[in-house]
């Protein structure tokens, strides 16, 4: 199973599209790895360096609506491949948060005042996230900062994590 944890990449923006996920230029890439160099090489947001920011980071948190735009699965194949498997946000594109459990991957909606909570006092730090898919708990650490904070998952989005996708969940069940 995948890992959901790891260091954040705090991106402090809503209507994050697929575009800027992964530009449509590269969409000729014939395999997941091939899209890892243009993750967020289109994303314009004040302060975000692309070579620096996303270098070692394995989770993002972000505002409303990430993910909209085309429904392409490439999106969460670029997160994939640069090891992101888990997106916090205060809400997701249908099709992209579909997308996200069809490839095994987590997103999780929070309340806009947690999201706020957490970019005020984690988002200048290193934060990690640890995720504890029994219990629906993250724990959030930084600099002797420790936080746990429930999530919801229903149980079929638990069954495609478990099983680590659509396809592997539909060759098990069917």
């Amino acid at each position: 199973m995948k890992t959901f944890g790891g260091e954040v990449l705090f991106l402090d923006r809503s209507d994050i599209n697929t575009d800027e996920i992964i530009p449509a230029r590269y969409l000729t890439e014939m395999t997941k790895e091939a899209l890892k160099p243009y993750l967020f090489e289109d994303l314009i947001l004040d302060g975000f360096n692309l070579k620096e920011d996303i270098t070692g980071k394995n989770v993002i948190i972000t505002r409303t609506n990430f993910g909209c735009g085309s429904s392409r699965e490439h999106a969460p194949w670029a997160l994939e491949s640069n090891g992101i498997h888990l997106v916090i946000a205060e809400s997701f594109a249908r099709i992209f948060r579909q997308n996200m459990f069809n490839c095994g991957m987590l997103t999780v909606e929070l309340p806009v005042h947690i999201i706020d909570h957490l970019f005020k006092d984690y988002s200048n730090k290193t934060t990690t996230v640890t995720t504890d898919l029994q219990k629906n708990i993250f724990g959030f650490h930084t600099d002797g900062q420790n936080e746990t904070i429930p999530f919801l998952l229903s149980e079929f989005d638990r069954a495609l994590i478990e099983a680590e996708g659509w396809l592997e969940y539909a060759e098990a069940k069917y």
